[in-house]
């Protein structure tokens, strides 16, 4: 005999609930907490009655002007010089600070969001008391909701101050950075500026800056691809070379090269950077052993392009193969010898054995990290900014150089002399959808992705 089983009571709907419920149901719709406080729930109904409270009385006092203001950022534009009639004297109108206009007004509407969200919790809070009351079971009192918090939904609790964080630091200042992509913030609108719409994007994309923009991206795709690619490949052969058989000492040379990895990256890159410098002592010892008559110019401004990039990647790789280094030694330790074995006793030799066996099982393991790697290698700002400051100059680009990616060109444009704001959101923004594809594209294409 099989036993039916005990189907719960269906969920009750808003219009139920309107129709159906309590005074106090009914007035949860307009005055949040209502259905709360008649159920004795008292710390949730009287903080929802205090927080809409205090949502209104802002409201009217500032929130509504902060976000009537984000229209035209302000409505003087230019400081001007005017005759106040009522004291007889000419006074200076200082122009609209745009940027906290912007920065309160998107605040006002991340504060409307987060009441429009707890306006959602209190209407299917009201809507879950009204159910259980329908169908006769316990509505949980005030105590129980206490304890609650701190047992069955402890992750709710614990997350609400990292949520908080997130808002204030990440998502505020993400939206405001995206915002400036649309005014006309610049050098010459330091203070107050107006929304331009996609006059920014047209200018980075087909209008003073393209001329620049594109092969700067070109260079960074490059970099990005053989950064990555160097990296990866020499720190699996390393990890291969110190697993041979054969080699005494495995650990201490693996901690030869953790040590690299462990120092700072920067401190490595200004030690790297003097050691490369046209005086520096690269130069002298190669003219002492005779293998230049003079100096080259690695990373300066007097540097060729081509010879400024390869140093770039040559260098990174002594960053980054200690990484790669580390992450495959785990895999090969941990790769099955039995495959190993039977190839070896086919007649394949060593190089048959990584490009069959070896290799595809470390590339399967490490494609999200290389994934990871890329992304990094479009946004590595340390390697170029220390090393080479962008050098050479290029005549032809406005505010980069010929080492500069598209992440240090967007730092020229904020720092530098011009102080492009808006086109430097702009870059960021394209940066972004860069990242975002390429990674999302090279992820959908990973044996890890097909057969997870």
């Amino acid at each position: 005999m099989f036993r039916k089983k005990k189907h719960a009571a269906p969920a009750a709907t808003f219009h139920e609930v309107w129709s159906k419920g309590s005074v106090a149901t009914k007035l949860s719709f307009f005055i949040m907490g209502s259905n709360a406080l008649e159920n004795k729930q008292w710390i949730k109904g009287l903080s929802m009655l205090i927080a809409e409270v205090a949502f209104i009385v802002w409201l009217v006092f500032g929130g509504i002007s902060a976000m009537a203001m984000m229209t035209n950022l302000g409505p003087n534009k230019t400081k001007k010089v005017v005759f106040d009639k009522a004291q007889g004297v000419y006074i200076t109108k200082q122009p609209s600070n745009s940027v906290l206009i912007l920065l309160f007004g998107l605040l006002a509407l991340i504060v409307c969001m987060g009441m429009i969200y707890l306006y959602i919790v209190n209407l299917r809070s009201t809507r879950k008391n009204y159910a259980l009351k329908r169908d006769g079971q316990h509505i949980m009192t005030n105590k129980e909701e206490l304890a609650n918090l701190f047992d069955a939904r402890l992750h709710d609790t614990l997350m609400a101050f990292p949520i908080v964080g997130i808002l204030s630091f990440t998502i505020l200042p993400t939206i405001f950075m995206i915002s400036m992509a649309f005014t006309n913030y610049d050098r010459q609108h330091p203070i107050a500026f107006s929304w331009t719409g996609f006059q920014a994007f047209g200018n980075v994309i087909s209008g003073d800056l393209s001329g620049t923009f594109f092969p700067v991206l070109g260079w960074t795709l490059v970099w990005a691809v053989a950064a990555t690619v160097t990296t990866f490949f020499f720190g699996v052969l390393l990890a291969l070379l110190i697993e041979s058989k054969g080699i005494k000492f495995k650990g201490v040379w693996r901690t030869i090269f953790v040590i690299v990895w462990a120092v700072p990256s920067f401190v490595s890159l200004l030690m790297v950077a003097q050691f490369l410098d046209y005086q520096g002592a690269f130069n002298s010892i190669l003219m002492n052993i005779g293998l230049i008559a003079h100096p080259i110019h690695f990373i300066d401004n007097q540097a060729t392009p081509l010879v400024a990039r390869i140093t770039v990647i040559v260098v990174n790789m002594w960053i980054g193969i200690p990484v790669s280094m580390l992450i495959s030694t785990a895999i090969i330790q941990n790769l099955p010898t039995d495959q190993i074995e039977a190839a070896k006793i086919d007649g394949a030799n060593a190089i048959q054995v990584f490009k069959s066996i070896t290799f595809p099982q470390i590339l399967f393991v490490m494609a999200p990290s290389l994934i990871q790697q890329f992304i990094g290698n479009i946004n590595n700002f340390n390697v170029i900014f220390l090393l080479t400051g962008g050098a050479p100059m290029n005549n032809s680009y406005n505010g980069a150089g010929s080492t500069d990616l598209l992440v240090t060109w967007l730092y020229n444009l904020t720092f530098g002399q011009e102080q492009k704001y808006n086109a430097s959101a702009v870059l960021g923004i394209l940066i972004f959808i860069i990242s975002a594809v390429f990674s999302l594209i090279a992820y959908r294409h990973t044996n890890a992705y097909k057969e997870g």
